[in-house]
């Protein structure tokens, strides 16, 4: 039986895209910090559709999390209570406005929970993908600073692991919240096309795709802003203003779809290495960032990232089995 794993799949997009994935009779997990929530989305799902439903306590942000996630996963594949893994979408993450702050590692929050929790939990789960299996990454358009979404927010600045895992330490002026969200899904984004590449020369038929779900407001993405901010966000005028200036919408809805076909569709198994963005309805191929084509950075970053989650013997001996 088929099995995907998604972070966040209890709100937003991952909602939505768990829906669409039940709603075709594919088995899930649902990896995330809100065991209440994820039990309710589970009960829904598996008495709306008849497909199991598990429950994985997963805080993104903490590397032990990480780990105590990957490895209860991983007993639940050997004893039969999840069926075979065909995706992983790293679909979590988030934007933190305010002061900068830093995770149960003490990682800058940004960093922390949009790149090392899932190139850790990608790292650690890649031996249980099947054949043919999937890795999609939920980016955004901010992180092009050629684009108007990434200027709205802030231009995405170096994807260098050390230096943004350690923004703002040592009396040093951190980021803006934008742009420490911007470079977070520019190294999201290199991740997914690093992989591809490390796939490819192992001989691997594993997928790795990028995907932009667009400018989704009522997802609670501008849940640390003002209530006004936030109502404002999701009127008919911004939406319209947003379009017309040349950010990249959509709605929760579509996003999601999307999501579950790149995880599922039989129509994008071919797209390893591809960057996805949903807009007003469409699902397309696009160009991202140039920097994100920069193999020598992402193989930096990879090697980086490798370093701060701190591999340990027994894990690199497991991807290797």
């Amino acid at each position: 039986m088929t099995t995907i794993l998604i972070t966040g799949g209890h709100s937003g997009i991952g909602l939505a895209a768990a829906r669409t994935l039940a709603a075709q009779h594919i088995d899930l997990v649902l990896a995330g910090r809100s065991p209440e929530r994820m039990r309710e989305v589970a009960d829904e799902l598996g008495a709306t559709y008849g497909v199991t439903v598990t429950t994985l306590p997963l805080d993104i942000s903490s590397l032990a999390s990480v780990r105590a996630g990957a490895e209860e996963f991983r007993r639940a594949a050997e004893n039969g209570g999840v069926g075979s893994l065909n995706a992983i979408l790293c679909n979590a993450g988030g934007r933190f406005d305010g002061e900068v702050s830093y995770s149960p590692d003490g990682y800058e929050t940004t960093f922390a929970t949009n790149c090392l929790g899932h190139f850790l939990l990608v790292e650690l789960l890649l031996p249980c993908l099947a054949a043919r299996g999937r890795v999609v990454y939920t980016a955004s358009g901010t992180h092009n600073p050629d684009t108007m979404d990434g200027r709205a927010v802030g231009a995405a600045v170096e994807p260098d692991a050390v230096a943004l895992a350690n923004d703002g330490r040592r009396g040093g002026k951190a980021l803006s919240a934008g742009r420490r969200y911007s470079t977070s899904k520019l190294c999201v984004v290199m991740y997914a096309y690093e992989l591809d590449r490390r796939l490819r020369r192992a001989g691997s038929s594993v997928a790795s795709i990028a995907f932009d779900p667009g400018s989704v407001p009522e997802t609670g993405f501008l849940r640390g802003m003002p209530g006004l901010v936030r109502w404002l966000s999701t009127s008919a005028v911004v939406k319209w203003v947003f379009k017309r200036v040349g950010i990249v919408t959509s709605d929760a809805g579509f996003s999601g779809a999307s999501l579950a076909a790149l995880a599922a569709g039989p129509e994008h198994a071919g797209h390893s290495g591809t960057y996805f963005q949903a807009q007003d309805g469409t699902l397309s191929a696009v160009r991202s960032a140039r920097v994100s084509y920069d193999e020598q950075r992402a193989a930096k970053l990879w090697d980086d990232s490798r370093q701060l989650v701190g591999l340990t013997a027994e894990e690199e001996a497991l991807r290797r089995a």
